[in-house]
């Protein structure tokens, strides 16, 4: 029987996650979509909604975008379409995503009455709280690691259900569809570890339904391949060994078409780990330290550590990464540090510093303080205090000015800029700060600015 006190307990952790929920939540809808990769991905999904264009992704009308597969993107188009297109829908399924991922790994914990305990953690861990409201891939590539890691986990155990054996495989083919074969990448080599330290080689061999598996993985990627490779003919190659090799190995890559090389100093994906996990990274660290040595004879918590330590491992060598790269971390992160909870005296402390991170994201938004750090990344309102002109963007626009222009604002040069002025047409246009300092004195007497923020001013013609 459950005791009260297991009982009252429960209660507390549920409503302490769905509270985290809704915050999040909160910020997802007062938050304005920041350049340039999160405005960027919820083009791409505003455009796939409007045109109805669902195998070939578009950064641009008519532009293909092949850095990334299109799950993350059929999410948010999906949301679009039966909502609207604003910053809170875009992001719906991330939240969702990430609620799900918070609620269903807690099945996986040990102690019942410590169901939510999971969730929370990931909640309070910064990396992840700040994925629940971020238009990314890596969200759902979490969720396709988490499938398998945790499906193949129970596969393993005495008297488990065939159906977890379809879930590894669909896992696999959700990762294909989410950020492609890094997804076995990341997965495999773990689980081949563990099962040699364990000697379950032949009962994962014989366990796993290869066949129907396979048929379940390739049917549920292989055909958006097909149709992308047919419809913008070269994407398998740009994709599988642009995106897959050259991105991560090749620092001086010149064939990155959406972005920029990363520089970054070897194994700094560690320094990342620690930071985006704080104060959490702190428990693991002190939790490691005293299971190190007994560890090899807890078949469950060697399992965590190879998953928890690969990830990191696999990007030590590589320069160019960002830390979204670890959010698949954060999961065994969670279920580890929920595993030993009992063990760690300080854990009510850890606890009460972990949920004060989101609270003081929250207190910080209400007071106004990160204000002038929202503006100033995101071009929403300029769009939104210029009126209904025509809007242009001089030399180049941002991803933020296209979603929230609905793909209206168009790029214009100098000369186009003077011709339109000289026809004394109105118009409105965005001009950046330092594109401003290099054009003529004629055009700008011409000009009146209406609203700025630190980058980029919004223009009208002077009457």
């Amino acid at each position: 029987m459950i005791s009260l006190a297991n009982l009252e307990r429960q209660q507390i952790l549920k409503r302490s996650f769905w509270a985290l929920v809704i915050l999040r939540g909160f910020l997802n809808a007062v938050i304005p979509l920041m350049d340039k990769t999160e405005a960027r991905y919820a083009e791409i999904a505003r455009i796939m909604a409007e045109t109805q264009n669902w195998i070939v992704l578009q950064i641009d009308y008519g532009i293909p975008f092949w850095a990334k597969p299109p799950l993350s993107s059929w999410a948010s188009a999906l949301s679009i379409s039966l909502f609207d297109a604003s910053a809170f829908f875009v992001r719906l399924p991330y939240l969702i995503v990430c609620s799900f991922i918070g609620w269903w790994i807690g099945q996986f914990n040990n102690d019942k009455g410590l169901h939510y305990l999971p969730g929370i953690i990931l909640l309070t861990l910064p990396e992840f709280f700040l994925h629940a409201g971020v238009v990314s891939t890596d969200v759902f590539l979490t969720l396709s690691t988490t499938i398998v890691m945790l499906a193949f986990w129970k596969s393993m155990q005495l008297g488990a259900s065939k159906k977890w054996g379809y879930f590894f495989f669909a896992g696999l083919g959700l990762g294909l569809l989410a950020k492609g074969p890094i997804i076995g990448v990341l997965t495999l080599p773990p689980i081949v570890v563990w099962c040699l330290t364990q000697n379950n080689v032949l009962k994962a061999l014989k366990t796993a339904p290869w066949l129907l598996g396979s048929l379940l993985m390739t049917a549920i990627a292989l055909p958006w391949y097909i149709l992308t490779e047919k419809a913008s003919p070269g994407f398998i190659d740009y994709f599988i060994v642009g995106e897959h090799f050259n991105r991560y190995f090749n620092s001086e890559w010149v064939g990155d078409k959406y972005g920029f090389p990363k520089q970054q100093p070897y194994g700094i994906v560690w320094v990342f780990l620690f930071a985006f996990c704080l104060p959490w990274s702190i428990f693991l660290i002190q939790s490691l330290r005293k299971k190190i040595r007994t560890i090899r004879h807890h078949p469950r918590g060697l399992f965590l550590l190879f998953w928890m330590l690969w990830t990191p491992l696999f990007f030590s060598t590589s320069t160019s990464l960002i830390h979204p790269y670890i959010l698949p971390v954060t999961i065994p992160v969670a279920l580890w540090i929920s595993h030993f909870w009992n063990e760690n005296k300080k854990r009510t402390l850890y606890l009460g510093i972990g949920i004060s991170i989101p609270v003081i994201l929250f207190v910080v938004y209400l007071s106004g303080f990160a204000k002038p750090l929202l503006e100033n990344n995101t071009d929403k309102y300029l769009i939104e205090n210029s009126g209904a002109l025509p809007i242009y963007a001089l030399q180049k626009k941002t991803y933020s000015s296209q979603f929230y222009s609905q793909g209206k604002i168009k790029i214009v040069d100098t000369l186009g800029l003077k011709k339109m002025i000289d026809s004394n047409t109105q118009f409105k246009i965005i001009i950046d700060h330092r594109t401003l300092e290099n054009i003529s004195s004629e055009i700008k007497n011409r000009l009146n600015k209406k609203i700025e923020h630190k980058k980029r001013g919004i223009y009208v013609l002077k009457e």
